[in-house]
C-alpha cells in the first residue's frame, strides 16, 4: 500500500488509527468496493466501476455517495498525492449504522476508503484448481461484490499453499462460475465463451467490455452455460479481471487443457488499444489534473 490513503474528505497516513470498531460495515462486512487500474494517471472505466457499485450498494441497503463526481474528485486527490500514476486502487463504501453494536462516535451513514498499491506482476500465465459449491448461483446476492470477501480469500490462501496461482469456483449445479477474483473464459475456434451472470459470477468490468465493446476480427465473445469438462474440450482457456487484464491458464488440477493463446492475444491487443483510447479521452474530458 501506498503513504496516503482516503477517509472521506481527508487524505491520511496510512499508518494512522481512525477507524471504529464500532463502524457496522467494518466489524460485519456491509460495504461494497471495487478494485480499479490507474492507467497513466487515469482511472480506467471509472464510469462502469461506480455504477456498479452504486447498483451493489442499492442491493445491500448500503448508504452511498451522492454522484460519481463527488466520489472520482477525492480519488484523483489520493492517486496524485501518492503519486499512483501507474497503480491499482481500491474503493470501498462502508455502512456505518445499524443494529446494537453501533459505536455512537459514528456521525456518518457510510465511510468513503480508498487506498493504492503498485501494479502487480501476475507472470506469464496462470495454474488453477476447482472448487465446488463455492457459488450459489440461486442467492439473490450472487455476483455482488461487497465487503464480505473472507471466503474468496481462504480459497486463493489455499491455492498458493498448493502451488496453484487461482481456483476455478463451481456453483451448485456443478457449472464453471468464476475464480475467487477473475473470470474465466475459454475459446473453441473463434467464439470464446465465459460463463453468464446466472451462474453467480460477479459482471467483472473486463468481463463485460469484452462482452460489449472489444470487437476484433478472429474472436466473438459470448455468454454459454460451461462446466468442468468443457476445459479440456476448449483449444484455450485465459481469465480476465482490472488488474491481470487477460491472462492464459497453464494448467488445471486434475484435467488435461490446451494451452493456444492466439484468441486471448488477439483479445489482448484490442483491449490495449481500447485503453489507450480511453485513457486520452479521459485526459482531454477531465477536469482534475492527471498529468505525471
Amino acid at each position: 500500500m501506498h503513504r496516503y490513503l482516503l477517509h472521506n474528505d481527508q487524505l491520511r497516513d496510512a499508518g494512522e488509527l481512525f477507524l471504529s470498531p464500532g463502524q457496522v460495515g467494518l466489524l460485519n462486512g456491509w460495504g461494497v468496493f471495487s478494485t480499479i487500474r490507474v492507467y497513466g494517471g487515469v482511472m480506467f472505466a471509472w464510469e462502469r466501476h461506480f455504477a456498479r457499485m452504486r447498483r451493489d450498494a442499492e442491493l445491500m441497503r448500503v448508504p452511498f455517495p451522492p454522484g460519481a463526481a463527488w466520489m472520482e474528485e477525492r480519488l484523483y486527490r489520493l492517486i496524485a498525492a501518492n503519486q499512483a500514476f501507474e497503480s491499482t486502487l481500491r474503493a470501498a463504501v462502508v455502512r456505518n449504522r445499524g443494529g446494537m453494536w453501533e459505536t455512537p462516535a459514528v456521525t456518518h451513514d457510510f465511510d468513503l476508503i480508498a487506498f493504492t498499491a503498485d501494479v502487480n506482476d501476475w507472470g506469464g500465465g496462470v495454474k488453477l484448481g476447482l472448487v465446488p459449491n463455492a457459488r450459489f448461483a440461486a442467492n439473490e446476492f450472487a455476483g455482488v461484490k461487497c465487503l464480505s470477501w473472507s471466503q474468496n480469500l481462504t480459497w486463493y490462501e489455499r491455492a498458493r499453499e498448493r502451488g496453484l496461482d487461482e481456483v476455478i469456483l463451481l456453483n451448485e449445479r456443478g457449472e464453471l462460475s468464476e475464480c475467487t477474483s477473475a473470470n474465466i473464459f475459454l475459446a473453441f475456434g473463434e467464439e470464446v465463451r465465459t460463463p453468464p451472470l446466472g451462474s453467480g459470477c460477479l459482471p467483472g468490468v473486463t468481463r463485460t467490455l469484452l462482452l460489449e465493446e472489444i470487437r476484433v476480427d478472429g474472436a466473438r465473445v459470448v455468454e454459454k452455460t460451461l462446466f468442468p469438462a468443457d476445459l479440456e474440450q476448449a483449444d484455450e482457456v485465459f481469465i480476465s479481471s482490472s488488474t491481470r487484464e487477460l491472462l492464459p491458464v497453464l494448467s488445471v488440477e486434475g484435467l488435461k487443457i490446451r494451452r493456444g493463446e492466439r484468441v486471448k492475444n488477439l483479445l489482448q491487443t484490442a483491449f490495449s488499444d481500447y485503453v489507450a483510447r480511453y485513457t486520452a479521452a479521459r485526459k482531454q474530458s477531465l477536469t482534475i489534473n492527471v498529468t505525471r
